[in-house]
């Protein structure tokens, strides 16, 4: 269960508020409500103030009044994210990066780049392709770098390219206590110290607030090639993926689409050619022959399991057509049933166990009597579910939520974790004693020796100990 008690903000807070933001605080309801949620988790948390920084010692200044106060900040990017990290469950100041939005510096010999918090991956790609550069970690949604990073966001590339974990060298963070720290730097391995930088990546804004992020880079491959293959069993899909990573295949994304999922992205996205049937989407980096040649050899490999009409997508708007229709899978599951909303699940599983887990929960979805399209970076043992159910209806909801129980469940019980890139906000907070045990304890000191006062992002990513345990 989750604790909300609700801080009640003082008048006397909300007014020094104003003396030091001005017109960058905001106390009006409508800001305050856009500000309240993120995308996939319903539940809604509104805060009593929405400051927007334009600087770090905007966040420092924000920090020494809240800690002052004991008032709770939650820290806000893009909104876009899926497990309500941003509801401000507790009130408190709901804190704004949009507005830090400059590229700091960027580095061609180095491949490498320091941007604000606030800056997001579609802006960083748009402005590092004139450096024959880009930013790798691809989730989909438009987010903020900061975000990202937060909750250790990862994607489509990552089977090649790896998560933020492996992309983030360093870090600005504010601490609770209002002190400004750099982790990490520009050198690509170090051995001194604390891994600080790791610490805070895939903190979700509970230790301290992301303000700059010192980013690893890649060079535009040389030549890009997509494809696409229907399979007549999801099954037959998964074996194709297995072999392919078993035999030293690395494209740079394979996704998987069940059945449910293709005929949402046909209706949805008009993707002509395609049947309602288990697909991969492939994209292959390298020159332009060696990206032609593993993209022959996975479609002989496809081949073996029954896999038919590969397909090849050579120019950069049919690849941009077959990706948008890709990043466009949650609105068009929502598409297939209107009215309804999406509890998106995500959890991640070792590649050996990956098609037992696959076919298992594909099995509880028949039997939940649920829509619940299946899509997946498969390439690294990451699947997703969009449950749909009516929100209005108690027993609809309860078996919406029973399903995604289970799909954490069985991750855990097969060896993976209950999120591999969504993270864990309020809606999975009550997975983590069963995935981590006694080291949720070492979370909850570490957590108690740097926010004493409890005002980081309270009531995410640590379950209660009184309630959850």
């Amino acid at each position: 269960m989750l604790s909300q008690t609700r801080v009640i903000m003082d008048e006397s807070v909300k007014t020094r508020l104003k003396s030091v933001f001005g017109d960058r605080v905001s106390f009006s309801h409508a800001v305050r409500d856009q500000h309240s949620r993120g995308e996939g988790y319903q539940l809604q948390g509104v805060p009593d103030a929405v400051v927007f920084a334009e600087s770090t010692e905007d966040v420092v200044a924000l920090v020494d009044i809240c800690r002052e106060h004991s008032v709770p900040i939650v820290p806000f990017g893009a909104g876009s994210s899926l497990e309500g990290h941003v509801a401000a469950v507790n009130g408190g100041v709901t804190l704004s990066l949009a507005r830090m939005a400059r590229i700091l510096s960027v580095s061609a010999e180095a491949l490498d780049c320091r941007v604000e918090a606030g800056v997001s991956r579609e802006q960083l790609n748009t402005y590092l392709r004139g450096e024959g550069l880009f930013f790798s970690v691809d989730p989909g949604a438009d987010a903020s770098i900061g975000g990202m990073a937060a909750t250790r966001a990862s994607g489509t590339n990552a089977v090649r390219y790896g998560t933020m974990r492996e992309n983030v060298l360093g870090l600005t963070v504010v601490t609770p206590g209002g002190t400004v720290v750099r982790t990490g730097g520009r050198a690509r391995k170090s051995a001194s110290g604390f891994d600080l930088t790791r610490l805070y990546v895939g903190s979700e804004g509970t230790l301290g607030i992301i303000t700059e992020v010192q980013l690893r880079l890649q060079g535009l491959p040389e030549s890009v090639v997509a494809a696409t293959c229907q399979f007549p069993s999801f099954e037959d899909a998964v074996a194709t993926v297995c072999v392919a990573l078993q035999s030293g295949m690395r494209p740079a994304r394979i996704e998987l689409l069940d059945e449910v999922q293709m005929r949402a992205c046909i209706g949805y996205s008009k993707l002509e050619g395609f049947e309602e049937k288990p697909s991969l989407f492939l994209e292959f980096h390298g020159t332009e022959a060696s990206a032609l040649e593993d993209a022959e050899a996975l479609q002989e490999l496809a081949a073996s399991f029954n896999g038919t009409q590969f397909a090849y997508a050579k120019h950069p708007e049919d690849r941009a057509r077959l990706w948008k229709a890709r990043h466009n899978c949650y609105h068009a599951a929502k598409w297939l049933a209107p009215g309804k909303v999406s509890m998106g699940t995500d959890a991640c599983v070792p590649l050996s166990e990956f098609a037992a887990c696959i076919k298992e929960t594909k099995q509880d979805v028949q039997d939940s009597g649920l829509l619940a399209p299946i899509v997946g970076h498969v390439g690294d043992g990451n699947f997703h579910l969009g449950i749909l159910y009516d929100s209005n209806d108690a027993a609809e909801t309860d078996r919406a939520e029973a399903l995604a129980t289970r799909v954490s469940e069985r991750a855990i019980r097969y060896g993976g974790t209950c999120s591999g890139e969504h993270g864990i906000g309020i809606h999975k907070r009550q997975f983590m004693y069963a995935e981590h045990g006694a080291g949720v304890e070492i979370m909850r000191a570490i957590k108690a020796a740097l926010d004493p006062h409890g005002i980081m992002n309270p009531g995410k990513l640590l379950p209660d100990p009184q309630s959850d345990a």
